[in-house]
């Protein structure tokens, strides 16, 4: 070993001045390595741009309505939206929202796929701002007065806020969980492991609490839970067991009517008395004095 290294330094100050283009090699490849990225950046939102003009022609086909083509002057004071265009556009404007909602109220699937919810991915950002867009621009409702200028700025957002979402969708789950460490990557997995004891109705509730606080030691740092996903976690943990039938309630009854009682004598030559009637007075005993003797 000593002799490498001697060997190694000997090298390093007879031949130093290769550090000069390597160092230049080392910096060229960063530079066409930052172009490359940002190429595929512009490639991604150019694909995000014309899928928005894709699903928007298909939006506008399905309800039946024609894209104008050339310039044409719209009367903004007019209302000539029909309620089916805009009860389709509700449909598909909520139906994203929902699969979003999955992932961020899901905490299994949060952890499974945690760049769904990092806003810091350029993909999860330009869905985020497409769902800001869509709505602004809804119409209280399908039977608001809207123009149809409004409602083509409207079915254009929903197409682009339908595009965002499978795309940054699909990012998402081919990332999973790669752009954390190692040691980040256990963690996961142990939080994924202790989350199916949380929720699990087999186990006791001691168990469940207790699986719960770990879930929430694991991902603490690594994926921020919003209120609402640690409601919905916390209900699913404090969830009842199934309880055994209780026993119903004891209801007043009338009390059933005692037997007849039937008093018996206490020997065979008492005589027999029924109740609320008053025994005979016994005879006086008679005597031998009192018979009369024939004579």
């Amino acid at each position: 070993m000593d002799e490498f290294i001697r060997g190694f330094w000997i090298f390093a100050g007879n031949y130093w001045w290769l550090a000069f283009p390597i160092l230049g090699m080392a910096g060229g490849a960063a530079k066409a390595w930052e172009r490359s990225a940002k190429r595929r950046h512009e490639r991604r939102i150019e694909t995000l741009r014309l899928k928005a003009e894709i699903k928007t022609a298909q939006l506008e086909a399905r309800s039946g309505r024609a894209k104008r083509i050339g310039p044409a002057v719209v009367d903004t004071r007019a209302s000539v939206a029909p309620n089916t265009l805009l009860e389709r556009l509700f449909s598909e404007h909520d139906e994203i929202t929902a699969r979003w909602l999955d992932y961020e109220l899901d905490v299994a699937k949060l952890i499974a796929f945690p760049a769904m919810s990092d806003g810091r991915q350029p993909l999860v950002a330009a869905f985020l701002r497409a769902k800001k867009t869509a709505d602004a621009l809804r119409p209280l409702s399908a039977d608001s007065t809207v123009t149809e200028r409004q409602v083509s700025e409207y079915l254009d957002a929903v197409g682009a806020y339908a595009v965002a979402f499978e795309i940054a969708e699909k990012d998402a789950r081919r990332l999973r969980d790669s752009t954390f460490t190692e040691p980040e990557r256990k963690r996961l997995d142990r939080a994924q492991q202790l989350l199916k004891v949380a929720v699990d109705e087999s186990a006791t509730q001691a168990e469940r609490n207790i699986a719960y606080r770990r879930v929430r030691d694991e991902l603490e740092g690594l994926i921020l839970l919003s209120d609402e996903a640690v409601q919905v976690l916390e209900n699913q943990v404090a969830r009842e067991l199934p309880a055994h039938p209780s026993p119903a309630p004891a209801t007043e009854t009338t009390p059933e009517p005692e037997p007849e009682r039937i008093f018996l004598p206490p020997s065979t030559n008492a005589p027999v008395t029924r109740p609320g009637t008053e025994a005979p007075a016994p005879l006086p005993a008679s005597t031998k004095d009192d018979r009369e003797t024939p004579r």
